[in-house]
């Protein structure tokens, strides 16, 4: 099978879709793969790094595209990629489909195989390819969150730690998942006052097992987030549901209580986010807005920013699963893998993720019924 590897082309994406040294157990199972000139230099691989283990390097994203059976990225492909495309390709990537109609529409006429790295799925729940990428946007949120709110970014001008005589920062983090724990663990860390929100119980339970009265734990509803939100210095977005847009919990009558030069971190804006005034998404390079003297942070990619660190720890558990593909097929590895079935959300012109399906209010085509097994 030949796979592609193309530069990535959002705003300050430094991440690639591959590192070195998962290049040579590829082509010794008889792959060839096309690393596009310089793509893996924003997370510090050379071309020549990726050459000594067996890659080809090609000039341009087009030889990549054309040439490429699977294409391996780690963002969804922006309009100006979309021409590249071909017909009947595989595309494995972070796809977040729910909020991308024409993205959807664009594979869906193409037939492409689109399997989404968010929505791969073990039987247990976990996500084994978000994982890694939620602990490190958790982890980040609170230190982008730390240095918003200093005085030269239009914050408060407040330690997030304290110090002596003078209180901490009070964070609140809407979601006790990957994300949510990251973040209170960072948040903990550096001293702050912490409480966290979510509708799962046992999630609660545990955070307090963990970090016992360095935290406060919170159900997640309507009346408590109000009178949450009202004293919060940061405010941290950290809600998913695999596959579906984001549901919205933080209401514009909430953030207009808020203190201004405040901070929210919405970390589900990939998925619209949860933050009804986060009506925007930016990038790294330009992350902020205000609105009624909040600042709002909205980067999709907030990982990109750390982009070693990131390649590193998502391609340690993507390579399996296109080690798989390449070898056995599409096809076959799907039906090996219910974890990679669930990640499939585009085969042969139809749409087969259902919260994507739900989201778009596009059809839904279960992808059992179009390869034969029970997924």
């Amino acid at each position: 099978m030949i796979i592609g590897v193309p530069k990535e082309i959002k705003i300050k994406e430094d991440r690639v879709g591959i590192t070195p040294q998962y290049i040579r157990p590829l082509t010794e199972a008889g792959h060839k793969v096309l690393i596009e000139k310089s793509a893996g230099e924003g997370s510090g691989f050379s071309d020549e790094e990726y050459k000594s283990q067996g890659a080809v390097i090609v000039d341009s994203k087009e030889e990549v595209y054309s040439e490429a059976q699977i294409i391996v990225k780690v963002k969804e492909p922006l309009p100006s990629e979309f021409k590249l495309l071909k017909k009947n390709q595989i595309l494995f990537t972070y796809l977040h489909l729910a909020i991308e109609k024409d993205l959807t529409a664009e594979l869906l006429n193409k037939k492409i195989t689109s399997i989404a790295y968010e929505t791969i799925e073990k039987e247990d729940g976990s996500l084994p390819l978000l994982t890694p990428m939620s602990e490190i946007a958790g982890k980040m949120s609170v230190q982008i969150a730390a240095n918003l709110l200093e005085n030269r970014n239009k914050g408060q001008g407040i330690l997030l730690g304290g110090t002596a005589g003078v209180p901490a920062g009070k964070v609140l983090i809407v979601g006790a998942g990957h994300v949510g724990f990251n973040a209170a663990k960072i948040a903990i860390g550096m001293g702050a006052d912490v409480s966290v929100t979510d509708i799962n119980t046992d999630k609660l339970r545990y955070l307090d097992n963990v970090f016992g009265t360095r935290v406060k734990t919170f159900i997640s509803n309507e009346y408590n987030l109000k009178e949450l939100v009202k004293d919060t210095d940061v405010l941290i977005g950290a809600v998913l549901i695999p596959g579906y847009k984001a549901p919205c919990i933080i209401k514009e009558e909430m953030v207009k209580t808020m203190k201004k030069g405040a901070v929210i971190i919405d970390v589900s804006i990939d998925q619209g986010g949860i933050t009804e005034t986060m009506d925007r998404i930016q990038t790294i390079e330009n992350p902020t807005f205000e609105k009624y003297g909040v600042i709002h942070y909205s980067v999709a990619n907030i990982p990109g920013s750390v982009a070693r660190t990131s390649t590193i720890a998502l391609t340690n558990e993507t390579v399996k699963y296109l080690i798989d593909i390449a070898n056995k097929g599409v096809i076959e590895a799907i039906k090996q893998d219910s974890a990679l079935a669930k990640g499939v959300n585009t085969f042969n012109g139809k749409l087969t993720n259902e919260g994507v399906a739900d989201s778009l209010d596009i059809e839904y085509t279960d992808l059992s019924s179009i390869i034969g097994f029970n997924c």
